[in-house]
């Protein structure tokens, strides 16, 4: 709460409090615990303390408490030299040494006048602290005008001590500052921020609110510096429209592309949500074009149960990606999906109507060139699942598809059309504490009407694939002893049978299936191709097992091994090349072998691995091998080695260190407690690699300082956009602890790239908790 503000709280829940009736009888009573003081009107009822050295007065005129005066109601404590109320002007001094207490924020100064009724009166010169914000200041006179409305003259604010020089690293002043709880804000007029003395920010009226509640206005502007855009700055307003809605309108300006405006839109209702984005170029300077980024999405809950989703992400150019990296957000910059999707039950069925479109940024070079996947306009479908009897178990999903190129450069090459498919299985798994055994008979249905046949792909056809099951599942432990301290060991064997006739698919389109992620998950599923289109023939034996040593008193697991490997009885004989067309068959009977290992077995370092190893041609294919040394909060540094054969080879580097000066914690606190500004030098980054084409791919690298009262941050981020084409940025920030942060936001790029970073302050700092016998 800015200011005087708090302040004006605090004397107002206790100088309106009524007095507790006197023939309310007082009693005391044995509580377990220390319960929160009460609040509001419940507060106004408890009885007032009052004592001092001597308390003297006349009745109906004057009581006066001198001496160590001290005055308590629920969470307020007021004490002074001299404490005096004068009944017939209902006014009431403090003086002397005043200090005030309540919800752990202290506000001190030399004298206190107030006339209770009408709440007017003056505290001279007062002082205070805030412990939300760990940050406090000085004002020259605070006039109380009635019990909504102050005015605090000459006051200042920081979080900060004051240095050799007198002055505090930062100091935010204001010539007048006028709150009105009425209406929930505060004016600060001719208000100026300074760092080390020099004036940073300055604005001659400045309106904030009183409370946590949301309210319009400017927030702190933000600052942008790229290889693509140049410098940009941008001053976001934010527009309380009511409880549940809200926008902010954030106009920025950059010297290379011109004006822009970005909006946000979020709105919360009982039964519907959502939230619309909108980034706007009108005029890029650089492209001479209009630039846009969309990203709005919708949720309703119905009273039928229903749900209603729908998300739309679009871009102005195929090029928005690589120009502003990080506007667009999706888990592929160049695949951008948009979605409509409705669903309902009916008892043990689930039906869903869906609408799904894509939009594909391609490049000018053709070795980047994505394939992208169908639209699908629109999917009909219903899902049933259901138990019988002694643990028969039903799954059934039925589905009506029309698929559609997303774009023209698509039509003639792939085809296009209807698909109807069912997909059914029936289970009856049997589980033990120490076992399972799951045999499960399966089919996969589809039938194609397609606009015009493509190559060998006929316009009409159907198929049918069975498939037999039977999962089992074992786990054993042991209690044992390792180096001395007592462990338990799990071995968890597991064994999956399948059997899928062949049926030929060479005629049959492929809309929605590839090859699925080789790992330690999909080796135990009955098919290995995701979708619906194509199903693998298999007569195969996976087996696999995975051993565990854990921690028995904690349940901390210190390290896990696996391996596991599958079986071809017979040569399978439907694969997909990479363009997702039938293959010639493998020709082999063992599968890769997987395996994984992770420890924490050595103090501070975590160990993590898994590899894809092929026996026919003695070599790994893939493999990811990470190591990270974390000896404490602030310390880490991890390493990871990435090899997928044939397509990428990377070394990844991750840090965030200390490089001189202690960490929050080592300082005792995990917040500044307004002290001395003597600073620690952090270093963070991650650096990516690529071996096989000898560059550096995406790199973040910064510096942050800590001072205790502030954090300064320098970061550079190097997006990589094409073989020969990248982005960087240079985000620089300056947080003053207590007050806001200005500049760019390198937070969210430090916490989504640095592996195990963790903010040097928390986003929100926890209110301390007041001592109720302070």
């Amino acid at each position: 709460m800015p200011l005087a503000a708090a302040l004006f709280c605090a004397l107002l829940g206790t100088a309106r409090g009524q007095t507790p009736d006197a023939d309310e009888a007082l009693s005391l009573r044995m509580a377990r615990s220390l319960q929160p003081l009460p609040r509001g009107e419940a507060a106004d009822r408890l009885p007032i303390v009052l004592r001092a050295d001597a308390i003297h007065g006349t009745p109906d005129l004057e009581t006066v408490a001198e001496g160590h005066a001290e005055f308590r109601r629920a969470g307020t404590v007021i004490r002074a030299d001299r404490l005096s109320y004068e009944q017939p002007d209902d006014l009431a001094r403090a003086s002397g040494d005043v200090r005030i207490t309540r919800d752990g924020n202290i506000y001190t100064g030399p004298e206190l006048e107030l006339h209770v009724e009408r709440f007017q009166g003056f505290f001279d010169h007062p002082t205070y602290y805030f412990s939300r914000t760990a940050a406090g200041g000085k004002a020259d006179r605070i006039d109380f005008l009635d019990d909504q409305r102050a005015i605090a003259y000459g006051t200042t604010y920081t979080s900060c001590l004051a240095d050799g020089t007198g002055q505090p690293a930062w100091l935010l002043s204001t010539e007048r500052v006028d709150v009105d709880f009425a209406t929930n804000e505060g004016v600060a007029k001719n208000a100026v921020l300074r760092f080390y003395g020099i004036p940073i920010l300055a604005a001659p009226k400045m309106s904030f609110p009183l409370t946590d509640e949301r309210k319009s206005g400017w927030l702190p502007p933000s600052f942008d510096i790229d290889s693509k855009s140049g410098f940009q700055v941008s001053v976001p307003y934010y527009w309380n429209i009511a409880p549940n809605r809200d926008a902010t309108l954030t106009p920025s300006l950059s010297l290379k592309r011109g004006a822009g405006l970005d909006s946000e839109f979020r709105y919360l209702e009982p039964s519907y949500r959502g939230q619309a984005d909108l980034n706007l170029l009108p005029h890029d300077g650089l492209t001479d074009s209009t630039r846009y980024a969309l990203n709005a999405s919708h949720e309703s809950d119905f009273a039928s149960n229903g749900y209603l989703q729908l998300h739309v992400l679009r871009v102005s150019d195929d090029d928005y990606w690589k120009d502003f990296p990080g506007s667009a957000t999706s888990i592929t910059p160049r695949l951008l999906g948009s979605n409509f999707d409705y669903t309902r039950p009916y008892g043990d069925w689930t039906t869903y109507v869906r609408a799904q479109s894509w939009q594909v940024l391609q490049t000018t070079d053709p070795t980047t060139l994505i394939q992208a996947p169908y639209n699908r306009m629109p999917q009909i479908g219903a899902r049933y699942a259901s138990s019988f009897g002694p643990g028969l178990h039903v799954d059934l999903e039925t589905e009506l598809n029309r698929f559609d190129n997303p774009f023209d450069g698509d039509t003639g090459v792939r085809p296009k059309g209807l698909r109807a498919h069912a997909i059914g299985s029936l289970s009856w798994p049997y589980v033990t504490p120490g076992w399972s055994l799951t045999p499960k008979v399966s089919f996969n249905s589809a039938a194609y009407s397609l606009d015009e046949p493509v190559g060998v792909v006929r316009r009409s056809s159907s198929r049918t694939i069975p498939t037999f099951s039977l999962d089992s599942a074992w786990v054993f432990e042991r209690d044992t002893s390792w180096f001395g301290k007592a462990v338990r060991q799990t071995l968890e064997p597991r064994l999956m049978l399948v059997e899928t006739p062949f049926r030929e698919q060479a005629g049959l389109p492929n809309f929605d299936s590839t090859v699925k992620d080789f790992n330690f998950d999909s080796i135990f599923t009955e098919n290995a191709f995701s979708g619906v289109d194509r199903v693998s023939d298999a007569s195969e034996l996976t087996a696999g097992v995975i051993s565990r040593f854990i921690n028995p008193t904690t349940g901390a697991e210190t390290l896990r091994l696996g391996i596991v490997q599958r079986y071809l009885f017979r040569e399978q004989r439907i694969n997909l090349s990479a363009d997702g067309l039938p293959d010639d068959p493998s020709g082999r009977h063992f599968s890769d072998l997987l395996l994984l290992g992770s420890t924490t077995l050595v103090p501070d370092w975590s160990l993590d691995g898994t590899l894809q190893y092929r026996p026919d041609t003695d070599r790994t294919e893939r493999s990811i091998i990470t190591a990270r040394y974390s000896p404490g909060p602030y310390r880490t540094i991890s390493a990871t080695y990435r090899l997928a054969r044939g397509l990428s080879e990377q070394v990844e580097l991750g840090w965030q260190w200390p490089l001189y000066g202690p960490t929050p914690i080592e300082k005792g606190t995990l917040k500044t407690s307004g002290g001395s500004c003597s600073g620690s030098l952090y270093g963070v980054g991650r650096v990516n690699y690529s071996m096989r084409d000898s560059r550096i791919i995406d790199s973040v690298v910064g510096m942050e300082y800590d001072a205790g009262c502030w954090i300064g941050r320098v970061v550079a981020e190097r997006l990589s956009t094409g073989r020969s084409d990248s982005t960087t940025r240079l985000l620089v920030q300056l947080e003053l602890v207590g007050l806001s942060r200005l500049g760019s936001n390198p937070l969210q790029v430090l916490k989504d790239n640095v592996p195990g970073y963790r903010l040097l302050r928390d986003d929100r700092t926890p209110m301390q908790n007041p001592n109720t016998y302070d």
